[in-house]
C-alpha cells in the first residue's frame, strides 16, 4: 500500500507548482489521509484540501475508495481588512460548481484535482485499493 506523501501538481496555467502538504495519513479502513495546500490564505479554511479513504467492499471481494476535494475562493474586505471564505467548490465522485464563483477559481480547481487524480501517489492508491498510511 502506498506511503503517505506530499503531492505536486500543475496550477491551471500548466507551469506553476502548487504542493498539497501530506496533513493526516490514513490509520487504517474509513479513515481519510487529508493533504492541503498551505501556501494560499492566511487561514487553515483558505486552503484547497484532498481526502482519500478507502474500505472493504462486497464482503471483501473489492475495495472502495472515496476522494473529496474542497477549494474555497477567497475574497478580503476592503473596509475591515478581513479575507474570509465566500464559496467553496467541492468534488468527488461528484462535482458541485457553483454559478456565482468567477471562472477563474472554477478553472483552478478543476485543474487542480484533475492533476492531483493524475499524481502517481492518488493513482498507486486507487491501483492497490488502499489509501496511504
Amino acid at each position: 500500500m502506498p506511503t503517505m506523501a506530499n503531492i505536486t501538481v500543475k496550477k491551471n496555467d500548466g507551469t506553476t507548482d502548487i504542493v498539497f502538504t501530506a496533513a493526516s495519513p490514513s490509520s487504517g479502513d474509513g479513515v481519510q489521509a487529508i493533504w492541503k495546500s498551505q501556501t494560499v490564505g492566511s487561514a487553515p479554511a483558505h486552503q484547497p484540501e484532498l481526502r482519500l479513504m478507502s474500505r472493504e467492499m462486497d464482503g471483501g471481494k473489492k475495495r472502495a475508495l472515496r476522494a473529496y476535494f474542497l477549494y474555497p475562493q477567497i475574497a478580503t474586505d476592503t473596509t475591515t481588512g478581513v479575507t474570509s471564505v465566500i464559496q467553496r467548490q467541492l468534488a468527488s465522485v461528484d462535482w458541485t460548481v457553483p454559478k456565482d464563483m468567477n471562472q477563474v477559481d472554477i478553472n483552478e480547481a478543476t485543474s487542480q484535482f484533475a492533476n492531483l487524480v493524475a499524481s502517481v501517489l492518488f493513482k498507486d492508491s486507487v491501483k492497490a485499493g488502499y489509501a496511504p498510511t
